[in-house]
């Protein structure tokens, strides 16, 4: 039981600094504006709406690693052929995608595959699960 639930926190850490990886070099990119402070939520929605296409995938691309990288080591620390530490995984993740899309402006293809990544969870435990 202990295993279990410490490989949910290896794989909320381990995905969270893929995404955090992916988000930073997204912002060495496209960086924020010099008059955006932290708690500017207005300034840092606007920053959001301007961001290209290609910014904003790259938010994806980060859920995509996390999620794959969250499965894979959940998997790997419980040591059980069952896939529910990745899927816890991937629920927690997507309880926090779904906040951030309903508080920042997100346009619909951002919301379907915002959503549909994190079923990446279950790529990493498959592949976690190969002993080959």
């Amino acid at each position: 039981m202990l295993r279990n639930i410490l490989s949910v926190f290896a794989g909320i850490i381990v995905g969270s600094v893929c995404i955090w990886g992916i988000e930073t070099l997204n912002h060495l990119l496209y960086p924020f504006p010099e008059n955006i402070k932290p708690d500017n939520m207005e300034g840092f929605k606007n920053y959001i709406e301007t961001l290209p296409f290609l910014g904003k995938f790259m938010v994806i691309v980060g859920y995509a690693l996390g999620a794959f990288v969250s499965g894979f080591v959940a998997t790997k620390v419980s040591k059980s052929e069952k896939p529910s530490s990745a899927i816890i995984c991937g629920v927690i993740f997507l309880c926090f995608t779904i906040y951030n899309m309903s508080v920042l402006p997100t346009p619909a293809w951002f919301w379907v595959l915002g959503i549909l990544i994190w079923g990446l969870v279950l790529v990493g435990y498959k592949l976690a699960l190969n002993k080959k």
